[in-house]
C-alpha cells in the first residue's frame, strides 16, 4: 500500500496545484469583474462559458489525448490554462473573459481526465479506495485553499492572476517529469439519457436542478458578496465555507440515505437549502456572522445533494452500469451548471444581488416537490439491496474518467455493458 501511494504522490501534488489554481482563478474573475462594474448578466456568462467548455472537454478531450498522447496533451492543456490566467489579468474586458473562460473549462476537463486516468492506472485493488478518497480530499483542499488565497492579495491588480498562472505551471511538473509509462487510452462512456430517466426520474430531474442551483451560486456568489458590500476576505470565507460545509455534510447525509428512502433525504436537504436561500433573499442580513452562517447552512445542504442522487440512480441500475449511469448524470449536471448562471445574472440585475438566492430557492423547492412525488410513485429499494453510498466531489470538476477510479467501478466487467440485472421497482 505504501509503495502504491508513493507512486501516485507526484500526480496528487500536480492535482493539488491544478485545483489551487482553479479555486483562485474561478473566484478572482467575478470579484474583479464586480469591482470593474461589469453587469451581473455578463459575469453570469463567465460561469455559463466555463461550464460549456468543461462539458465539451469531457466529450471531446479523449479524442485529443488519443491523437497526441497523454503527456503532450496534458502539457498543451495546462499551458493554455496558464496563458489564459495571465491574459485575463491583462485583457480586463468581460467579452474577452467570457471567450477565454470557455477555453479554460475545456482545458481543465482535459487535464483532470488525464490525471484521473493516470491515477486509475497506478491504483491496485487494495489501494483504489484510499487513492480515490485522497483524490477527492485534494480537490476539496485545493479549491478551498485557492479561494482563500484571494484574501492575501489585491483583486484590483494583476498579481493574483499571475499567481494563478504560476500554480497552473506547477501542476504540469509531476506529469512532464515523470518517467512512468503513459496510462491506457481514456475511456469514453456510452450515454443513454432516455434509459437513464426510465431508471431514475428523480436523479435525472434532480441533478439538472442541483446543477442550476450550484452553478448559479458557484459563479455568482462572489458577485453577490461584492455587491452586498463584503470584503474580499469575507467573500473568500463565504464561498469556501459553503464548499467545506457541503463536504462535511456528505458522509452523515449519505449514511442516513443508506437506511432511509434516498428521495426523502433529497427532499429534506433540498427543503432546508430552499429555506436558507429564502431567508437570505427576504431578510438580507446585515450582520456578517449571520450571513456566513446562513450561506454555510445553504452550502452544507446544497452540496450534499449530488452524491445522494447518484446513489439513488445506482440503486435501480445494474451494478455493471455504474460508470454509464454516473457519466450520464454528470452530463446532466453540466447542463444545469450552464443554465444556472445564465438565468441568475439577469435576475440579480433586475431585482437585487440577494435575488441569487431566489434562483436557488426555486431550484431546491422543485427538487423537494418532485422527490416527494416520486416517492409515492415507486417503492424504494430495500436497504440491504442498495448500492453503498460513496462520497463524490461536490463541485463541478468531476469528469467521467474519475468514475473509473471509484471503487464502485472495480468489479464492473466491460463485456457486461449490455446485460441488465433486474432490481426491485
Amino acid at each position: 500500500m505504501r509503495k502504491n501511494l508513493i507512486s501516485v504522490f507526484a500526480l496528487l501534488m500536480g492535482t493539488l496545484f491544478l485545483f489551487l489554481g482553479n479555486g483562485l482563478h474561478g473566484l478572482l474573475l467575478p470579484m474583479r469583474g464586480a469591482f470593474e462594474g461589469y453587469a451581473t448578466t455578463m459575469l453570469g456568462l463567465l460561469g455559463t462559458s466555463w461550464a460549456t467548455g468543461f462539458v465539451l472537454g469531457c466529450l471531446l478531450a479523449p479524442t485529443v489525448v488519443k491523437r497526441i498522447g497523454h503527456v503532450r496533451a496534458f502539457s498543451g492543456f495546462a499551458s493554455l490554462i496558464a496563458i489564459i490566467a495571465l491574459l485575463t489579468g491583462i485583457l480586463v474586458d468581460p467579452v474577452w473573459w467570457i471567450v477565454l473562460r470557455a477555453v479554460t473549462g475545456f482545458s481543465i476537463a482535459g487535464t483532470s481526465m488525464i490525471i484521473e486516468s493516470w491515477l486509475n492506472e497506478r491504483a491496485t485493488n487494495e489501494s483504489r479506495g484510499l487513492i480515490f478518497s485522497l483524490y477527492i480530499a485534494i480537490t476539496l483542499i485545493g479549491t478551498v485553499g485557492g479561494q482563500m488565497t484571494v484574501a492575501l492579495g489585491d483583486v484590483t491588480t494583476p498579481i493574483l492572476f499571475m499567481f494563478a498562472g504560476i500554480l497552473y505551471c506547477l501542476a504540469m511538473l509531476p506529469t512532464t517529469l515523470s518517467t512512468a509509462a503513459s496510462p491506457q487510452p481514456l475511456k469514453q462512456v456510452r450515454l443513454d439519457i432516455p434509459a437513464l430517466y426510465r431508471t431514475s426520474p428523480i436523479a435525472c430531474v434532480g441533478i439538472v436542478l442541483i446543477g442550476i442551483a450550484n452553478g448559479a451560486f458557484g459563479t455568482l456568489g462572489a458577485v453577490f458578496g461584492a455587491n452586498a458590500g463584503l470584503t474580499p476576505s469575507t467573500i473568500a470565507i463565504m464561498m469556501s465555507g459553503a464548499i467545506f460545509a457541503g463536504a462535511v455534510m456528505q458522509l452523515p447525509a449519505g449514511r442516513i440515505s443508506d437506511r432511509v428512502d434516498r428521495r426523502i433525504v433529497l427532499a429534506v436537504l433540498s427543503a432546508i437549502a430552499a429555506i436558507a436561500g429564502l431567508c437570505l433573499f427576504l431578510f438580507q442580513p446585515a450582520s456578517v456572522p449571520a450571513l456566513l452562517l446562513l450561506t454555510a447552512l445553504y452550502g452544507a445542504m446544497a452540496n450534499a445533494l449530488y452524491p445522494i442522487a447518484v446513489s439513488h440512480a445506482n440503486d435501480f441500475a445494474s451494478p455493471e452500469d455504474f460508470v454509464k449511469v454516473s457519466g450520464g448524470l454528470l452530463l446532466l449536471y453540466g447542463v444545469g451548471t450552464i443554465i444556472g448562471p445564465t438565468i441568475g445574472g439577469p435576475i440579480m440585475s433586475a431585482v437585487s444581488p440577494y435575488a441569487l438566492f431566489m434562483v436557488t430557492f426555486v431550484a431546491h423547492i422543485l427538487i423537494t416537490a418532485y422527490a416527494i412525488f416520486r416517492s409515492r410513485r415507486r417503492a424504494a429499494v430495500p436497504a440491504e439491496m442498495r448500492d453503498a453510498y460513496t462520497t463524490i466531489n461536490p463541485g463541478t470538476l468531476t469528469t467521467p474518467e474519475s468514475l473509473q477510479l471509484s471503487p464502485r467501478a472495480l468489479a464492473q466487467p466491460q463485456a457486461a455493458d449490455d446485460q441488465q440485472e433486474e432490481r426491485p421497482a
